[in-house]
């Protein structure tokens, strides 16, 4: 049982290894893209105007691969993403701040 248990331990970690360089060596590309990143400056024209209405401009125009629209005490998760903005609203649902994460 203790071997059976160990080597199903050895073949989950298995996976787990990374691949370091030698200094001075090239390192492979890889296949995956990488995120976008988000630039909400471009997005502060926006501020003052109805977030709803202007959520998706405002990404264009920061450059992100996703908005999120947050109201006034609205629980948001505290994830940080590269490539999201966020618009902050007020009570009437004007956009009062926009930044990335």
């Amino acid at each position: 049982m203790r071997t059976w248990v160990i080597g199903l331990s050895a073949l989950a970690l298995g996976g787990c290894t990374a691949t370091v360089s030698e200094p001075g060596q090239a390192v492979p590309e890889s296949n995956a893209v990488p995120p976008v990143a988000c630039a909400a400056g471009r997005a502060e024209a926006f501020v003052g105007q109805n977030g709803q209405a202007v959520a998706e401009q405002a990404r264009t125009a920061a450059g992100a691969k996703t908005v999120r629209v947050i109201a006034p005490g609205q629980a948001v998760t505290m994830d940080y993403r590269t490539d999201r903005l966020n618009v902050e609203t007020d009570a009437a649902g004007n956009v009062v701040k926009v930044y990335c994460g």
